[in-house]
């Protein structure tokens, strides 16, 4: 498969398998079947319940640990510090390994930090232990999910490491230019959730267009628009069929014209992390 290489020299696998409302049984064979048809980044969360279940997948699977990029979140609850700390030996029992190979902060703003000394205070404690994991070797790469340009000024007041990675939404419509270019000036890389949006590109008769002419899905546009981006994108589906489609994606050839369309199809609103109810 494609990677990417972190301004660490680590490398990333170009498309990641999501497993947010992946539960159970449908989450370990879900996450089975991706590493079978060729996946090799898997992205979790301590938020999706499914750590446990995404570390079995893992270590039934013939594809050897090493092999496969493993990403989790620190959720909002965790505060401080210690607190960080002891939360990642959690998921790292939960997954059954002894590292990981990007830790990410989930959220930049949870809901009981919105007054002072607020979620900057937070948010440099929850970094410093994320550092500390990544000197010791526990995580490869630490990064940020859902972090607007001022979350990440705040971040680096304190910060030794700057992030390597900021996880936010990104699909045909939803560009995010303030973010994304910021991010690219700090060589941070961007990966992308919902990549197949929320409905909005499969009735829309271009992208259609785009698909027919092309002789591949409306997903599979989506997922190349993310690639010709730059960005990592992490579909997430329970369907083998869908699994193995999303994966084959490599070779699709967007005109800079197609481009164009894709990042203006539709009208969609980027969630705002200042307002969450969480």
């Amino acid at each position: 498969m494609k990677t990417y290489k972190l301004s660490n020299s680590v490398e990333i696998p170009a498309i990641g398998f999501g497993t947010w409302k992946l539960e159970g049984d449908m989450a370990v064979n879900a996450v089975s079947y991706a590493l079978e048809v060729g996946y090799r980044h898997i992205d979790t969360a301590q938020y999706y319940g499914n750590e446990h279940e995404v570390g079995q997948a893992i270590k039934k699977s013939p594809v050897p640990r090493k092999d496969i990029f493993l990403t989790t979140k620190v959720w909002n609850d965790k505060v401080g510090y210690e607190d960080t700390l002891a939360s990642f030996e959690e998921s790292l029992e939960k997954l059954g390994t002894d590292y990981v190979d990007l830790l990410l902060i989930h959220w930049p703003n949870p809901k009981p930090y919105r007054e002072d000394p607020g979620y900057k205070a937070r948010n440099a404690e929850v970094w410093r232990a994320l550092e500390a994991i990544y000197e010791k070797g526990q995580a490869k790469a630490i990064g940020v999910s859902n972090f607007l340009p001022y979350h990440l000024d705040a971040l680096l007041e304190s910060a030794k490491v700057v992030p390597l990675v900021n996880q936010i939404k990104l699909t045909p419509g939803l560009t995010q230019d303030d973010i994304v270019n910021y991010c690219k000036k700090h060589n941070i890389l961007l990966e992308g959730y919902s990549p197949l949006g929320s409905g909005e590109i499969f009735d829309n008769e271009a992208v259609q267009a785009i698909a027919d002419r092309l002789g591949y899905s409306v997903a599979q546009i989506a997922l190349a628009w993310s690639l010709k981006h730059g960005f990592v994108p992490l579909p997430r589906s329970k369907t083998p069929e869908n699994i193995k489609a999303n994966l084959e994606v490599f070779d699709i050839q967007l005109t800079d014209r197609d481009m164009e369309l894709l990042d203006t199809i539709a009208d969609i609103e980027a969630p705002d992390p200042d307002s969450k109810p969480f």
